[in-house]
C-alpha cells in the first residue's frame, strides 16, 4: 500500500508553485499525494489528513508564518489522536527556525534548493506505511 501523503499551504501565501513540484515528486517516487489547495487554516489541514486517512503531511510556506501554523498542525493533530502522522515542511524558513520546528513536532524541515529526490528519499524511512 502506497505512502499517503497531504500537501497543505496554510495561511495566506499565494505561492504554491514548490508545493505542486513536491506534490509531482512524492507522486513520481510512488506515494499518493493530496494537494489541498492555498490559503488552508490548520483546522482545513488535519481535516483532510484525517478524511483521507495520509500518513504524512507536507506543509509548504513562504509567508514567515511558519513559527505559528506548523506547530498548530501537529497541536491538531496530536487532539484528534493522530499523533502518528508524521508532519514534514517546506519554504521560505530561516535556519534559525529550525530547531524551533522540530521541538515543536515538525520531522523534518526542507529549505529552498533541496532536491526532491533528497526529500522523497526522506519520506520513504521516516513515514511508517500501513498495510
Amino acid at each position: 500500500m502506497a505512502i499517503r501523503v497531504v500537501v497543505a499551504k496554510p495561511g495566506l501565501d499565494g505561492h504554491d508553485r514548490g508545493a505542486k513540484v513536491v506534490a509531482r515528486a512524492l507522486r513520481d517516487a510512488g506515494m499518493e499525494v493530496i494537494y489541498t489547495g492555498l490559503h488552508q487554516t490548520p483546522d482545513q489541514i488535519v481535516a483532510a489528513t484525517l478524511q483521507e486517512d495520509a500518513q504524512a503531511v507536507g506543509l509548504s510556506i513562504h509567508s514567515g508564518a511558519h513559527l505559528t501554523l506548523f506547530p498548530r498542525v501537529v497541536e491538531l493533530l496530536r487532539e484528534a489522536g493522530a499523533d502518528d502522522v508524521v508532519v514534514f515542511g517546506g519554504g521560505i524558513i530561516p535556519d534559525e527556525d529550525i530547531a524551533t520546528l522540530k521541538e515543536a513536532g515538525v520531522a523534518e524541515v526542507f529549505t529552498p534548493g533541496t532536491p526532491m529526490r533528497t526529500i522523497t528519499e526522506w519520506v520513504e524511512p521516516h513515514v511508517p506505511q500501513r498495510i
